[in-house]
């Protein structure tokens, strides 16, 4: 009974966090189901909100295609290049292995809008503006100092004996790699996968610059043109209907990777 009674303060406070954190979105949830001047939803409540965000312009699974082609690549860049980048730093010594990887960390201490335009201008040279290619490549490399770092202490808590007893077994590096360490650093995979899913598919920035099509735009990009109707007023009820459509993928992902990502999280915490 003392034990519980400890504990209350603990459950009042996430309690408190988690009606904060919960409410805008539920209140857009429901704001974007009610009835509002000036919107396809005048009175009452029903979707006249989501059928103007079906039908905009080239239309909502249009731009729900090129959110989920662009998160996809981000993602799979990201873990390709930041799984074998973690491993090189964790586990091999090299010179400049120190200094290359702070240089690999302080990308993150330049501001992200000040590179988007000299990136546009080398997308340009490479011929990949307004290209959902280019625009992943852009979202990836910005995920790739922090995706390296999770990648780097997920590897060195994996003690080396399960590394050595493999290679006593006959496998390569590659081999040791594929069938030991991924199985063992899954929990930082799936963090890391996770964020550079989230930083894609919520990216509205990069878009606004990388990508001048409307048929190319991802879904944030077109929430935002939505949003001006005739005589600049706003169509709240179809934002709000885009908003939650935005969020919904980004919930279930969460939850359903909750304890892998709490777990890759954990990862250098547990190291030793």
């Amino acid at each position: 009974m003392s034990r519980a009674l400890g504990r209350t303060p603990y459950y009042v406070v996430a309690g408190g966090l988690a009606v904060i954190f919960l409410f805008p979105l539920l209140w857009n949830a429901w704001a974007s189901v009610s009835g509002q001047p000036g919107t396809a939803q005048e009175s009452g409540h029903g979707f006249g909100n989501y059928r103007t965000l079906l039908h905009y312009d080239a239309g909502l699974w249009r731009y729900l295609l090129n959110s989920t082609v662009v998160s996809a690549l981000t993602v799979a860049l990201t873990l390709g290049v930041s799984l074998l980048g973690g491993y090189a730093f964790a586990r091999f010594d090299f010179p400049g292995k120190n200094l290359l990887f702070l240089l690999t960390l302080a990308i993150l201490m330049v501001p992200y809008a000040t590179l988007l335009i000299p990136l546009y201008v080398l997308l340009g040279r490479l011929h990949l503006q307004n290209s959902l290619v280019g625009l992943s490549l852009v979202l990836a490399m910005f995920q790739l100092p922090f995706a390296t770092f999770m990648m780097r202490i997920s590897f060195e808590a994996v003690p080396r004996e399960l590394e050595e007893s493999a290679f006593v077994d006959g496998c390569g590096t590659a081999g040791a790699l594929r069938r030991v360490l991924l199985p063992a650093v899954r929990p930082g995979l799936i963090t890391v996968g996770l964020f550079a899913f989230l930083a894609a598919w919520n990216d509205f920035i990069a878009p606004l610059i990388l990508i001048s099509d409307s048929e190319k735009a991802p879904l944030p990009l077109a929430v935002a043109n939505l949003r001006q109707q005739s005589m600049g007023a706003v169509d709240y009820g179809a934002t709000e209907a885009g908003v939650v459509v935005l969020a919904v993928p980004c919930l279930l992902l969460f939850l359903l990777l909750q304890r892998h990502y709490m777990r890759g999280f954990m990862s250098g915490a547990l190291k030793g």
